[in-house]
């Protein structure tokens, strides 16, 4: 009897452990997409819509969700031209992934159009404003989009501070190498999301995953300037004829990012040449594979813009056709 209860509660102590851990948890690794873009493509002329496999007309991220798709990246953006990614248009596509059963990943850009590593400005109306000014502008509007969702019945499980911030946010006060801003601009965010969804993981998000030396650089200085995440999320394009290696080198930054912060990972953006279906399907097949071998704390993996036409906006790395029926690539999931 006491061997008995020495082993259940070693046994119960395991499963707490297990449940009380970072990482992927019960839901399992998030398959995910980011379809900014499926709005403004229905509003297109003609419409861009999306068929199944016998050709009939269906909503894509049912059609996702088929081929084993779980989860929703929405990018936001403050005072866009013509509102898309803004508020509303943001609500409407959480309400419709929602439906799906969708886990849903909001992307602050903190920017009115695109932001990433060659250029992070700020928004109109933030311009000239003080790094103290700066500070609220980032909580009032990450809270007020994130409590225009939650009112609206979202749960949202993860939040982006940033998009692609290599070289830092809201040029110039955030710009790299000047951490000590950039991290009260991260933080400000941090805190807006946990005031809103105490329980959502918040992602700081760099281009260039396979770049370790370069998230080392970011992190160390960042995690020296006090910076807050609970996630380093990473960017994955790897040229199709070489995928293997920039998918190794993506595993070893995962796995150095894992023990040298105690940070689970995610994989906010990957995708490849939409021509190359069956090469990017081998690819994803690889990147699951690793990610598993990896365990937990590799939360998920997001295609970006699976829904987007071939050459839609200049993007080429969709994985649709031109009939809006997708390619083999997301079998992977």
């Amino acid at each position: 009897m006491h061997v008995f209860r020495k082993g259940y509660h070693r046994l119960l102590l395991v499963l707490l452990l297990g449940g009380l851990s970072a990482g992927a948890g019960a839901q399992g690794i998030a398959k995910g997409a980011d379809v900014s873009w499926l709005n403004q493509q229905a509003a297109a002329n003609p419409p861009q819509v999306f068929r199944d496999a016998a050709g009939n007309t269906t909503d894509f991220i049912k059609l996702f969700k088929d081929v084993g798709g779980n989860a929703i990246r929405l990018r936001v953006w403050v005072n866009p031209s013509g509102g898309w990614n803004d508020g509303r248009d943001t609500l409407d596509k959480a309400k419709r992934a929602a439906a799906q059963g969708m886990r849903i990943m909001i992307d602050f850009h903190y920017s009115d159009s695109w932001a990433d590593p060659g250029k992070q400005t700020k928004p109109a109306a933030w311009a000239g404003h003080s790094v103290a000014q700066l500070n609220t502008d980032v909580y009032s509007h990450t809270q007020g989009i994130l409590k225009y969702l939650k009112d609206n019945g979202i749960t949202v499980s993860w939040v982006q501070v940033g998009n692609e911030i290599n070289s830092g946010m809201l040029w110039n006060e955030g710009k790299t190498p000047n951490f000590a801003t950039l991290g009260q601009f991260i933080n400000s965010g941090y805190n807006a999301t946990k005031a809103v969804y105490p329980n959502a993981k918040v992602i700081v998000h760099l281009a260039n995953g396979y770049d370790n030396a370069n998230f080392r650089w970011f992190f160390d200085n960042l995690r020296s300037a006090g910076g807050k995440w609970d996630v380093i999320g990473m960017s994955h394009y790897p040229p199709v004829g070489s995928w293997q290696d920039y998918n190794n080198r993506l595993d070893t930054n995962m796995r150095d990012m894992i023990s040298r912060y105690g940070s689970d990972v995610i994989v906010a953006e990957v995708g490849m040449d939409w021509q190359q279906a069956a090469t990017t399907r081998a690819m994803l097949t690889n990147l699951l594979s690793r990610s598993s071998a990896i365990g937990l704390r590799v939360l998920g993996i997001f295609y970006w813009e699976p829904n987007a036409y071939p050459g839609w906006q200049g993007y080429t790395m969709g994985a649709v056709n031109n009939n809006g029926q997708l390619t083999e690539a997301l079998q992977a999931f």
